[in-house]
C-alpha cells in the first residue's frame, strides 16, 4: 500500500501535468452562475430554455467509462451529478482535457463545470458538461471510504472526534453535515441580535484586554504589554464595562463577545467562549427572566418551527413560562435539608453524605456552588429558572428586596443539565459593592483563585449613580449545542482549544 507521502507525490505529478499542457491549475476566478441548490430549484425552467450554466464544487465521486464518465461535485448547498464526454470537452485549445479529467483529476479537487441540464435514464438530474476547469488541486488524499476507479486508492473514514476538532477544514470537507451546526450557530446570533435591537438595546464593544479583570468568578489569562510596561488580562466577562455605560446614560446596551477563562476543558467548557451580555436600566431580574424565555423560545421556533426541540434522548419544550424554583428549595429536593441557615461545616457534612468532594480551602459560597453543581444542575433537563441565590455566590447582585442578608436577586437558566443564562438585579449601592469586593478579597486570600478583585474604578463609576438595572449573560455556545442537538461544546466551536496529542 502506498504511503501518504507517495500519494501526495503522485498528486503533485498530476498537478504538473496540467502545467505541462499550459493550463493554470490555480486560476484567479471562476464565473459560477448557480449553486447546486439554485440549479435544482430552477431545473425545469433551465431545461426548457436549454440554458447553459456554470457550477463549482469539490469532486466527491468519479466513475470513468472509456469515452464518457460520470462524477459528482459538492458545493456548500448540495451535491449534483455531472456527465463528461470526451467529444464534448476536447477542443483545439484543450485537446487533452478529457484525458486530464480521467487520469489527473482526483477526488477532492475543486472543479468548475459549464454545460446544460439533462436527466439520466435512472431519473437523476445531471449537468452535461461541455467545459471543465481545475480550480484547485487537492494534494492530500481525503480520508473517505471511497475507491477511485482509475487508481484504486482507498481511504479511511475520518470520524475520530479529537482529530476532527484538530483539523476542522478537513472535517467540514469529509463530513459536510457538520456545517449545519455552524449555520445554526450563526442564525442563533442573528436572531438574538435582531431581537435585542428591536427591544431598544444598543450593541457596543468593550475591551478584551483589561488592566483588572472582573464581572465573574474565574481565573483569568494574563499577558504583558511591553510598551506600557504593565500586565493585562483577557476579559472573563463584559459586565463591569457595560454597567459603566448604564451609568453614562445609555439605558439599554448589549455585547456579543469572546470571553476567556483559565479553566478546565470538558464537554461544556472551553477556555475561549462566546457570551451575550445585556443590561437594561429601570428593570429587575424578573424582566430578564422574560427576556431569556423570549429569546430562547423564539430561537427554537425560528430554527425548528416549534417550541419543541430534540436534544439527545429528550424532547425539550421551550414554551413559556418555564419552571421556576428557588436555589435552596432545589437543593432541599436533592439533599432533604434546608441549608439556607447552614454553616460551612454543615454544608461539608451534607456533601460528605452525598459523596461530593469539597476542597479544604473552600469557603461557604464555594462549598454551596460545588454541592449545587454536583447534585442539582444535572437534573435540570427541561427549561428551568433557579432564582434567589445565596449572597456568597453573587458579589454583583442586589440584596433580595424581601429583607434579610442571606439572599440576592439572581437567577440562572438551565436546559439539558447545563446553565445557559445568568442574571441579576444589579447591585448599584457603591458602599455595598465595596463590602462585597472586600469579602471576595478575603476568599482570594484564603486560596480561591476565582474570587473577584477589588475594582476601584468601577466603584468610582457607581458613585456617579447607576439607576436600577437588570443584567443578563447568555452562553451562545451552549445554546448552539441545544439547538443543533450536539452533546459537546467542541461540536459548535469551529476551532476549540485541545490538549496536545500526547496528552489526549
Amino acid at each position: 500500500m502506498e504511503t501518504i507521502h507517495e500519494l501526495i507525490k503522485a498528486r503533485r505529478d498530476k498537478l504538473q501535468a496540467f502545467r505541462d499542457e499550459g493550463i493554470d491549475p490555480y486560476p484567479y476566478n471562476f464565473n459560477r452562475t448557480h449553486t447546486v441548490q439554485a440549479m435544482l430549484e430552477a431545473f425545469e425552467e433551465i431545461s426548457e430554455k436549454e440554458q447553459e450554466i456554470s457550477l463549482a464544487g469539490r469532486l466527491v465521486a468519479k466513475r470513468v467509462m472509456g469515452k464518457a464518465s460520470f462524477a459528482h461535485i459538492l458545493d456548500e448547498t448540495g451535491r449534483i451529478q455531472m456527465y463528461v464526454r470526451r467529444d464534448d470537452i476536447n477542443t483545439e485549445e484543450k485537446p487533452n482535457l478529457y484525458s486530464l479529467f480521467k487520469t489527473k483529476i482526483d477526488l477532492g479537487d475543486w472543479v468548475g463545470i459549464h454545460g446544460t441540464t439533462m436527466v439520466t435514464k435512472t431519473g437523476e438530474k445531471t449537468l452535461h458538461v461541455n467545459d471543465l476547469t481545475l480550480l484547485a488541486k487537492c494534494l492530500r488524499p481525503l480520508p473517505v471510504v471511497k475507491e477511485e476507479a482509475e487508481s484504486g486508492e482507498r481511504y479511511h473514514e475520518f470520524s475520530d472526534p479529537n482529530e476532527r476538532y484538530r483539523n476542522r477544514a478537513l472535517d467540514l470537507v469529509v463530513n459536510p453535515e457538520e456545517r449545519d451546526a455552524f449555520r445554526t450557530r450563526a442564525r442563533i446570533i442573528s436572531i438574538m441580535r435582531n431581537m435585542l435591537d428591536k427591544k431598544g438595546f444598543l450593541e457596543v464593544e468593550t475591551p478584551v484586554l483589561q488592566p483588572l479583570y472582573g464581572g465573574g468568578t474565574a481565573r483569568p489569562f494574563k499577558t504583558h504589554h511591553h510598551q506600557l510596561k504593565k500586565d493585562l488580562y483577557l476579559r472573563i466577562a463584559d459586565e463591569l464595562y457595560l454597567k459603566r455605560l448604564i451609568v453614562g446614560g445609555l439605558d439599554r446596551v448589549y455585547e456579543i463577545s469572546k470571553d476567556f477563562r483559565n479553566e478546565g476543558v470538558d464537554r461544556t467548557h472551553n477556555p475561549e467562549f462566546t457570551m451575550m451580555e445585556c443590561y437594561a436600566a429601570f428593570e429587575d431580574y424578573t424582566f430578564m427572566m422574560e427576556l431569556v424565555e423570549d429569546i430562547v423560545s423564539s430561537t427554537a421556533r425560528e430554527l425548528h418551527g416549534s417550541y419543541k426541540v430534540n436534544y439527545g434522548k429528550h424532547e425539550l419544550d421551550f414554551t413559556p413560562p418555564w419552571r421556576r424554583v428557588r436555589f435552596f428549595d432545589a437543593l432541599k429536593e436533592v439533599t432533604g435539608e434546608d441549608l439556607i441557615d447552614a454553616d460551612l461545616q454543615r454544608i461539608r457534612d451534607v456533601a460528605k453524605e452525598k459523596k461530593v468532594t469539597i476542597e479544604d480551602k473552600a469557603l461557604k459560597g464555594k462549598a454551596l456552588d460545588i454541592l449545587f453543581g454536583e447534585l442539582v444542575e444535572p437534573g435540570f433537563t427541561r427549561p428551568t429558572f433557579v432564582y434567589d441565590y445565596p449572597i456568597e455566590l453573587s458579589p454583583l447582585a442586589k440584596m433580595h428586596r424581601d429583607g434579610g442578608s442571606k439572599l440576592v436577586e439572581r437567577f440562572e437558566g438551565f436546559v439539558g443539565g447545563m446553565e445557559i443564562a445568568n442574571a441579576f438585579t444589579e447591585l448599584n449601592d457603591p458602599s455595598d459593592q465595596r463590602n462585597r469586593f472586600e469579602d471576595q478579597a478575603k476568599a482570594r486570600a484564603a486560596g480561591d483563585e476565582e474570587a473577584m478583585a477589588l475594582d476601584e474604578e468601577f466603584i468610582a463609576a457607581l458613585e456617579l449613580g447607576m439607576p436600577p438595572t437588570a443584567g443578563l449573560g447568555m452562553g451562545v455556545d451552549r445554546l448552539a449545542m441545544i439547538m443543533s442537538n450536539r452533546t459537546s461544546i467542541r461540536d459548535v466551536i469551529l476551532f476549540p482549544l485541545l490538549r496536545d496529542r500526547e496528552e489526549s
